[in-house]
């Protein structure tokens, strides 16, 4: 038995002796996660190509790439904010040393989006981390996105007044003038077909929510004020928004289309 230990020993293996077993002992940290999410500022969506990737690094002072403690790479991110969780080995962080969060977003393996500030954190006590990135590659993105016929820059909505050319699938009035315009700062302005109208709308990737809309009390004709009516129905059901050839579709909860504007400019 002596013989045994000595030999464990030798080798440099630190034995546990229980009864007549003779076992090295194994140690391991259990790992450690950082939860959080990534968005972005310009209100456009991204394509299904898009890829995210945050990184964990350990800061060096020379200037140079630090080491990758962990890493997510999540391919069709989907739309902001998109979530990321990333795992890592505490054994592998060392006292009075600094690290950071890393993230950016491909397409079709062009860098588009990439944050511009340090977000420092402590691995082992940090909470839930938000990460705002900025557009790096706007006029390519921009382009793609255009090209794509679907998923294009729902900014398109903001600061253009936009002429009904259908309310719940019934059409409108030739000579009534029914607009919605969404600024950037989210407030509603229009003409219902008699009256001015105002409210506000909160417009969140391709979502969009219509309400408090008051007029004034201008009287016209029963069909103005019928049409008038309807548009202030619909707008209060809206729900997400596309935009398709110069034409912006408004959607209800159901995915139905209940307005269907054109550019007015």
């Amino acid at each position: 038995m002596l013989d045994k230990l000595a030999e464990f020993v030798i080798f440099g293996f630190a034995p546990l002796i229980v009864g007549a077993l003779v076992m090295p002992i194994e140690s391991r940290a259990d790992e450690k996660v950082i939860t959080g999410e990534v968005v972005y500022r310009e209100r456009i969506a991204l394509p299904p190509s898009a890829v995210l990737t945050v990184q964990l690094v350990d800061e060096t002072p020379t200037g140079e790439p630090g080491a990758i403690i962990g890493q997510q790479t999540i391919a069709n991110a989907g739309q902001a904010p998109i979530k990321f969780e990333i795992s890592f080995d505490p054994v592998a962080i060392r006292p009075g040393t600094k690290y950071a969060l890393e993230a950016n977003i491909t397409v079709d393996h062009t860098l588009w989006f990439e944050n511009d500030e340090r977000y420092q954190l402590d691995p082992l006590t940090a909470g839930p981390q938000t990460l705002t990135l900025k557009m790096v590659n706007k006029t390519g993105s921009q382009s793609m996105l255009k090209k794509s016929g679907t998923f294009e820059l729902p900014a398109g909505i903001f600061d253009t007044i936009w002429l009904a050319e259908d309310i719940e699938g019934r059409g409108v009035i030739d000579d009534a003038q029914s607009t919605f315009k969404v600024s950037s700062d989210g407030s509603v302005s229009g003409r219902g077909g008699c009256n001015s109208y105002f409210g506000k709308a909160t417009v969140e990737g391709n979502s969009i929510k219509v309400s408090d809309i008051a007029s004034t009390f201008m009287a016209c004709a029963p069909a103005l004020m019928d049409q008038e009516k309807k548009l202030f129905s619909a707008l209060g059901k809206a729900a997400s928004f596309r935009l398709n050839e110069g034409k912006l579709y408004l959607a209800d909860n159901e995915g139905r289309d209940v307005l269907r504007f054109a550019s007015q400019g």
